[in-house]
């Protein structure tokens, strides 16, 4: 078995633990920035940073530890972020993909990226480093999902649509084939998004619309 620690312990980390299940992979510890209670009563929780540092001396499993980021929502960039500060400590990430999630055999799968229950990542799909696939989202042929993207659950990303980094895809929207959407884009949930979304927008609607004042 493979110990993983979980940087995030509330609903993502209910998700993932239920994802290790039938794995290689032992959750042994949760992090989180504020002071919570663990959601599991077999698994402890630290706070933070300093949390961390008093810990990692008393595991008997140097060398043999992994790590997942159980951040989700428009928080991509401080996903990466928490990723690198454990990959420096020696705490490398995994990437995690459900037992019936479907994942072409030409795809590339960046570290640290999850992919949930029953998406699916089709021919010639790029999904960076970091990335939340969620329950039943899709990402068509060739599509390029950039470093902390996450994709909420039931959204459909036709044929050849690039999102840029740190981008939040509400439940259920559709982005239609070939467009691109900006880095640090929010596109609501259920929205239909027909045309380019520029970087640092929010989209709502259908057709998608901006409401964020420029």
């Amino acid at each position: 078995m493979t110990n993983v620690i979980f940087w995030g312990a509330t609903g993502q980390a209910l998700v993932l633990r239920e994802l290790l299940e039938g794995t290689e992979y032992r959750l042994i510890a949760l992090f989180d920035n504020r002071p919570i209670s663990s959601p599991f009563s077999d698994v402890p929780l630290f706070v933070g940073q300093s949390g961390f540092e008093s810990w990692l001396p008393m595991t008997d499993n140097k060398g043999d530890i992994r790590s997942c980021v159980a951040i989700g929502g428009n928080r991509g960039r401080e996903r990466l972020e928490i990723q690198e500060w454990l990959a420096a400590r020696g705490v490398h990430p995994i990437t995690l993909i459900h037992r019936t999630a479907f994942v072409a055999s030409n795809a590339a799968i960046g570290e640290g990226t999850q992919i949930l229950a029953q998406a699916s990542v089709c021919a010639n799909v790029r999904l960076g480093r970091a990335v939340i696939l969620n329950t039943a989202a899709s990402v068509d042929h060739g599509g390029v999902i950039g470093d902390g993207v996450h994709v909420g659950p039931g959204v459909t990303l036709a044929g050849e649509v690039i999102v840029e980094p740190h981008v939040f895809i509400g439940a259920g929207a559709t982005v239609l084939p070939h467009v691109r959407i900006g880095r640090d884009t929010i596109i609501g949930a259920g929205a239909v998004v027909t045309k380019d979304v520029a970087p640092s927008d929010t989209v709502v609607g259908n057709p998608a619309r901006s409401i964020k004042q420029h």
